[in-house]
């Protein structure tokens, strides 16, 4: 069974991007990282946040940066 990662809803947060069925913002994830916070702390402060979601935004964010590099290669090429 595939799990759902994010949720956008104007009700939830005003629409911010949260990980599905809890009200915590992806963007908190990122956050965490950036201070050099590990993925288990993360996921003990938000305990609503499986690791496999995490893992899901991780791998979706890496997938996005791939394609804007090529995107922006091609523009800058």
């Amino acid at each position: 069974m595939e799990t759902k990662v994010i949720n956008i809803n104007p009700e939830i947060l005003g629409g911010t991007p949260v990980f599905y069925g809890t009200r915590v913002p992806i963007k908190n994830l990122f956050d965490y990282l950036e201070t050099g916070e590990s993925i288990d702390l993360f996921l003990e402060d938000f305990d609503g946040v499986t690791k496999e979601q995490v893992i899901k935004v991780l791998a979706m964010s890496q997938k996005l940066i791939e394609t804007s590099s090529n995107i922006f290669n091609e523009n800058f090429a």
